[in-house]
């Protein structure tokens, strides 16, 4: 039998109407003879009122009683589904993450997944059933609930298809495809037909929402096809593939901004060996995620040392440099929360030249200054001025091209 994996995020299940157009969708697929397995989401906001709701009881609540209450949002969601299916004349059965045996590690609120059991979903769609399972959780050796972090759904529905050797991993969303850029922002933007793991895996790194990275991770790890589609309309929408040759005659295949950054710079450090060590060590213990890391010698003596984190992981970080500070030598500690990272993205970076000249270029004539510079292959991003990041994203995407389709942009 051959297996599609659907997911539906939360804006496509938000109401009964909703929740019964997706149903639609899955037996359009079981009439076309898949075996289908579903992830779904918590409805609408559920996931949003359920923290509201914690918060208001406890300022600090624990990350194990956080897994539990926010795996309910999902888990009410499957049930539904399955419900709407069964009165629809399709026998559908849901599960939980613990119940598919989707094992974990024990990071409460940002647990990452160690293995699944396929054999229950296998023993299910055999038995001609469509199988619905809630995303974002699983659980870990102790069997605690435990949840992947916001936009973990994804991830469940791409490492699922993974486990089960499915065809393809539909991804339904409230947008219709990937775009250039965010087309909230750059009106203009270009839905693209297809883009590549590593450039989907920069651009949700980097700001993008419609995938979160880690799925896009395990779909290049065990290559799975991945098609973002609109839950509302039926349109092709854009493939997450492996490159092709023709991929890269586009040198920026998109643009992304990310808000809600802060850097933070440990001034004077001693300059000897292991002191970055030291201090990466702590943010690590503390399981903040740096993005960008930037580190200059000043003297024989002393370093400066910089790195970005999101705005979520800063007060866990700031406490991390604290207790080492003492211990690197470290002068004094700066934090900036008012930056956002823009970034260019495209495979064709690799062998094409000017793409920095170009980006820098459109910074300085529309007077935005840069902060600081990071690069990877396919990659250059700029830590600018919050307030001036949206004119930062709208010029750079003006200089690319980003307002056409990569068809148009490989001919000129």
């Amino acid at each position: 039998m051959k297996i599609i994996v659907q997911k539906y995020g939360g804006t496509s299940v938000a109401d009964a109407q909703k929740i019964r157009r997706a149903a639609r969708r899955v037996i359009k697929a079981v009439e076309n003879g898949f075996g289908v397995v579903v992830v779904a989401s918590a409805r609408g906001k559920q996931t949003d009122q359920l923290i509201a709701d914690a918060l208001e009881l406890n300022p600090n609540p624990p990350k194990r009683e956080m897994d539990q209450l926010l795996s309910t949002g999902e888990q009410q969601t499957v049930s539904l589904f399955a419900m709407a299916l069964e009165a629809m004349g399709h026998d559908a059965i849901s599960f939980t993450g613990g119940q598919i045996r989707m094992l974990t590690d024990s990071s409460h609120t940002k647990a990452r997944i160690k293995s699944i059991g396929a054999e229950r979903i296998h023993k299910q769609l055999d038995k001609g059933k469509i199988v619905i399972v809630a995303g974002f959780q699983g659980i870990d050796k102790d069997e605690n609930i435990t949840t992947l972090g916001r936009g973990g759904s994804d991830t469940t529905a791409v490492a699922l298809a993974a486990a089960l050797g499915a065809e393809e991993c539909e991804i339904y969303t409230d947008v219709d495809g990937v775009y250039t850029a965010d087309p909230r922002i750059f009106k203009n933007a270009a839905k693209m037909d297809e883009i590549s793991y590593n450039e989907m895996l920069e651009m949700a790194s980097f700001g993008a929402g419609v995938m979160h990275p880690r799925s896009v991770e395990f779909g290049k790890k065990y290559d799975v096809k991945i098609h973002v589609r609109s839950s509302s309309e039926e349109t092709e929408g854009t493939i997450i593939t492996h490159e092709v040759p023709r991929m890269e005659g586009v040198i920026v295949s998109g643009a992304t901004i990310q808000k809600d950054m802060a850097k933070i710079g440990l001034v004077g450090v001693d300059n000897i060996p292991g002191n970055a060590a030291k201090i990466f060590a702590h943010l690590a213990r503390a399981k903040v995620i740096v993005d960008d890391i930037i580190q200059t010698e000043v003297s024989p003596e002393k370093a400066n040392l910089s790195f970005v984190v999101s705005g979520s992981d800063l007060n866990a970080a700031k406490k991390a440099v604290e207790t080492i500070k003492d211990e690197v030598n470290c002068d004094r500690i700066f934090v900036r929360e008012d930056i956002a990272e823009v970034s260019v993205i495209g495979i064709g970076m690799r062998t094409h030249y000017g793409v920095a000249e170009k980006m820098f270029g459109a910074l300085a004539e529309a007077k935005v200054n840069i902060d600081s510079i990071t690069t990877s292959e396919i990659r250059i991003s700029c830590a600018v001025d919050e307030d001036q990041a949206e004119k930062a994203l709208n010029v750079v995407c003006a200089a690319f091209e980003l307002d056409k389709s990569s068809q148009q942009r490989s001919k000129s």
